[in-house]
């Protein structure tokens, strides 16, 4: 068991013991908010043919090169319809948005730059070959528009549609099972004895475990007993991975800390960052297993942090398409931000906008256990250890997604 870590170490631990990737195939009904497991080529050239993006006419530009030009028309070009007549010498197509144009056309003329009487059309304004969407101009047939590990948002579930896909194969969502522990802690809603408090973690994790792409298996707190908690922990077998809160640090009653010292395989115990330095990874019978600190604000960073790039890592997500809870920018500080001695600093701050730069600012006190704050807030200092940041100084962050 490694002790005191960096985050970067903690990473590389977890990431040394991967949980199962799967895969289905789902149809793209179904596979809405999913995550590709294999790439995807596209089964056709898009568009599939030469076609206008104006109502107007189809015409050659060199019939049209004076104003005032008058063109006989030989019919009509509809999206769906059957192929229009080819255009030759002093003719025009009427044409819809989306049809396709006809051989001979080299050009488009919108309705509104002409004037119909009968069956012929005077020209009034600019004939152009811009306003033809070109076969295969945005995908040729094969290639491979959206990677593996990508999210299947709703731009990607239409290039899926638009490439030929009806069905898709995706991760599987993998199950992670999530509890709190402490005799303090009870269901939200109910009724507070002295002493006790509403629990609130394991309902933040769950959404963040879901964001991830994965199935959470949210549970009640479980007391402190090593009897209740190994039952509760056996229990999980059929999960793949474990998230606990609370119960990792260095009192009598972290009693995660002492079932895993004792009965199960540490790999690391405490990270050098503030907020959330205590928590540990490892494997209860094999299944990895995060416990993460009690304090609200810990727990939802270290996930953060630290659980997401793990869950990133095993499901092969991509890099920018794939799902991720931050991303790294670079800010101006609107107020001081104290670092911390020794450990990363990840201090709440607000994003806001000034001209072409992102500027910080804080807005609430930084205990650990305003959970508040990171309502206040949508982003993470990324403070280097024995640093301190002043206003106007550009440091580095995460954005919270």
């Amino acid at each position: 068991m490694e002790v005191g870590v960096s985050l970067e170490r903690a990473i590389e631990l977890a990431c040394a013991t991967p949980m199962a990737r799967r895969s289905e195939i789902l149809s793209l009904d179904e596979a809405r908010g999913r995550v590709l497991a294999e790439s995807l080529a596209s089964k056709v050239d898009d568009p599939r043919f030469d076609n206008s993006a104006m109502d107007g006419f189809a015409v050659r530009a060199e019939d049209c090169s004076e104003n005032g030009a008058v063109l006989r028309i030989i019919g009509i070009s509809q999206a769906g319809g059957e192929m229009p007549p080819a255009v030759s010498a002093g003719q025009a197509c009427r044409i819809m948005t989306g049809a396709p144009l006809p051989s001979g056309a080299d050009a488009i003329v919108m309705v509104e730059d002409t004037s119909v009487e009968g069956d012929s059309v005077t020209i009034l304004g600019p004939a152009r070959p811009g306003f033809i969407r070109r076969r295969a101009e945005n995908l040729a047939k094969g290639h491979e528009a959206l990677p593996s590990g990508a999210s299947l948002t709703p731009a990607s579930l239409a290039l899926a549609a638009t490439m030929g896909h009806g069905e898709v194969k995706v991760v599987a969502r993998p199950r992670i099972a999530i509890l709190s522990t402490g005799d303090e802690l009870v269901p939200a809603g109910s009724e507070l004895n002295e002493g006790q408090i509403h629990e609130s973690n394991s309902h933040a994790l769950a959404s963040l475990v879901e964001r991830m792409g994965c199935e959470a298996i949210r549970l009640e707190a479980v007391q402190d007993s090593l009897d209740n908690l190994r039952s509760t922990l056996d229990s999980l077998a059929d999960c793949d991975a474990i998230i606990t809160s609370g119960g990792v640090s260095m009192g009598e009653f972290d009693l995660v800390r002492k079932i895993m010292e004792e009965e199960g395989d540490i790999h690391f115990w405490r990270m050098q960052v503030r907020p959330g330095g205590p928590p540990l990874f490892g494997t209860w019978n094999g299944t990895p297993l995060f416990g993460l600190p009690g304090n609200p604000v810990s727990s939802q960073v270290v996930f953060t942090i630290l659980v997401a790039p793990w869950i990133s890592h095993c499901l092969n997500y991509h890099n920018e398409l794939g799902p991720r809870l931050a991303r790294r920018i670079r800010v101006r500080l609107q107020d001081s931000v104290r670092g911390a001695p020794g450990k990363l600093c990840l201090r709440r701050i607000r994003i806001n906008s000034e001209g072409d730069q992102l500027t910080a600012s804080t807005h609430t006190h930084q205990g650990s256990g305003n959970l508040h704050s990171l309502v206040a807030h949508d982003a993470l200092t990324l403070l280097p250890p024995d640093t301190n940041a002043e206003v106007g100084q550009t440091i580095d962050a995460l954005w919270l997604s």
